[in-house]
């Protein structure tokens, strides 16, 4: 009777339990439709809003396309979303006609998603810190929300696309060229690309591409200018031009829900018969089955890989020293056969293998796996300066002299300052912190980098690592700024000393590009690994990239040598 008893209980115990567990999984299960949701960000550990759409009849056993929509400058991710769907259109700038509801202003639209049209997609935008572009810490947020999409639902990974209007329209172009084999399709509206990015443009060649513009637009010339280049590149390009429009050109390119029909057409292929790749980063160095190895960061490196047939490749480089072609799952690779490769006219026999490697030995190509040395520049230690922010990164002043109260209160003011992203949108959403030398923790060094602000005097942070650091500023020299980057345990060390890398020039010049993150990050994204100037970055005594091996080029060592104002480590 006992055992009968207990038996029961048990089974009634298991009942609930189950119960339970159905109630919280349903409980947790999100309604169809736009709504937010937040990843957490390690950058400055903070959540990151995002929009999302869910299809009606989700089904959690189904495979979804997904639409990733990047906004424009003064917007938002819910707005971002209305846009996709064709609802609610201005982005509210004032030389626009407003596109909302009539006298609803987009802070008001803001506050609540109309009914969309039924799409069998996931759609997602996200917020990405404001208008700050979608380079560095923001261009993170784009793949860290991604990553949060694909760990939350099943996300077809063939059938991934890219579009946005305006700032997003560039950041379209931007994310979409930099890594072609991430998207399935692109389609960038308005755009206001990121300086450099049109020499990105034959990466395009295995990507559709569908453009749109109004003919009076004041970003129609530049639209017009990648017309002329896709049409040349692109795998497929689809233009429309509005006659009559300005840059409101959305207002069209998105009614009625004409994107995801658009989108629907296209599957990404991850083994295309040719692939054409142009980079100048580590950073980005792969596209499908070609991956370069070895370059000179900031410098163009591209590669034409072709197969010819079975088992027979042609690749034709300029200004890369190292390659690999992961050739396992292409459909004209057999692993029973040897492959033949033509390297740059000359042609090797290669044992039958998943991937093939060479690499330059002098003026010559060898059938050889590259392997960076300890100290080269790769994948994670290039730099340029902009990198040292590109992702978790804290602000440092010193306080290692025991400053007066006035000279430390000026310090910090410094370092806030650096650390307060103030862009063409205002209030950027990064928050990194701000502290003394002094209060560096351990785990700082391990998963940040350090913008080090004063000299191995001044900053016991600097002075920890003076003697791995490549050069010093003289502490007693004025009107002159040093500021560079060089990798310390798998991250990046910025030392400033002397005046802000962000010192106002005496003489206004032409802005490059556009400034969505302000004069502070933009500056540094002009720059390359070091600089010391006098009185003003204009007045430039030396600057440029270290070598391969972060080493001072010869002429730089010399210029910095000259000024007598620099203790050189190198």
């Amino acid at each position: 009777m006992k055992i009968i008893t207990s038996t029961i209980r048990l089974v009634v115990l298991f009942s609930v339990v189950l119960t339970c567990i159905a109630g919280r999984t349903d409980a947790q299960r999100l309604k169809p439709g736009p709504q937010d949701l937040s990843f957490f960000s390690t950058v400055d550990d903070t959540d990151q809003p995002y929009s999302v759409y869910i299809p009606e009849n989700f089904d959690e056993s189904k495979a979804y396309p997904l639409v990733v929509f990047l906004h424009g400058a003064w917007s938002n991710h819910r707005l971002g979303m209305r846009r996709l769907f064709g609802v609610g259109n201005s982005q509210g700038y004032d030389f626009i006609k407003p596109g909302n509801v009539p006298f609803e202003n987009d802070v008001e639209a803001t506050r609540y998603f109309p009914p969309f049209r039924p799409v069998d997609y996931i759609a997602a935008a996200p917020l990405a810190r404001g208008t700050a572009g979608y380079q560095g810490v923001p261009e993170q947020d784009v793949y860290d929300m991604i990553d949060d999409l694909k760990a939350r639902f099943r996300i077809d990974e063939d059938r991934i696309y890219l579009t946005g209007l305006s700032m997003g329209g560039g950041g379209t172009l931007w994310l979409g060229l930099t890594r072609p084999d991430v998207w399935a399709a692109i389609a960038p509206v308005c755009p206001a690309p990121p300086e450099g990015t049109i020499d990105l443009a034959g990466n395009a060649a295995n990507l559709p591409v569908h453009l749109f513009i109004g003919d009076k637009d004041f970003l129609y010339q530049t639209a017009t200018e990648w017309k002329g280049r896709l049409e040349k590149t692109a795998h497929r390009l689809d233009y429309v031009e509005y006659p009559g429009v300005g840059h409101n050109s959305w207002e069209w390119a998105y009614k009625d829900g004409f994107i995801f029909d658009w989108f629907s057409q296209f599957k990404r292929d991850l083994f295309p018969d040719k692939v054409n790749f142009t980079t100048k980063w580590f950073k980005y160095n792969k596209a499908y089955w070609v991956t370069i190895d070895d370059m000179v960061p900031g410098e163009k490196a591209s590669v034409e890989a072709k197969f010819t047939g079975a088992n027979n490749i042609t690749v034709v480089t300029s200004g890369l020293h190292a390659f690999t072609l992961s050739l396992n799952g292409h459909p004209l690779f057999s692993s029973a056969k040897k492959v033949s490769v033509t390297v740059n006219g000359n042609t090797f026999g290669v044992k039958s293998a998943d991937s093939v490697s060479f690499m330059l030995e002098g003026d010559k190509w060898v059938n050889r796996k590259f392997t960076p040395g300890l100290t080269s520049k790769q994948k994670g230690a290039e730099g340029p300066l902009y990198a040292a922010v590109s992702g978790s990164h804290i602000y440092v002043y010193g306080t290692a002299d025991n400053p007066p109260a006035d000279v430390l209160a000026a310090r910090r003011a410094q370092a806030m300052s650096a650390a307060d992203w103030i862009g063409m949108g205002g209030r950027i959403m990064v928050f990194p912190r701000v502290v003394a030398d002094r209060e560096v923790r351990e785990s700082d060094y391990v998963r940040s980098n350090l913008i080090l602000f004063g000299t191995r005097e001044t900053n016991s942070v600097i002075g920890k690592f003076a003697d791995k650091l490549p050069m010093h500023l003289d502490p007693k020299a004025e009107n002159y700024g040093l500021v560079y980057i060089f990798p310390m345990n798998r991250h990046y060390i910025l030392v400033n000393s002397g005046l802000p890398w962000w010192t106002p020039p005496k003489s206004q010049s032409a802005q490059r590009g556009f400034a969505f993150s302000g004069s502070k990050v933009e500056a540094l994204k002009n720059l390359g690994d070091f600089l010391l100037f006098r009185e003003s970055p204009e007045n430039t005594v030396a600057a440029g990239n270290f070598d391969k091996d972060w080493k001072l080029p010869a002429d730089a060592a010399e210029a910095l040598k000259g000024a007598g104002t620099v203790k050189m480590n190198q």
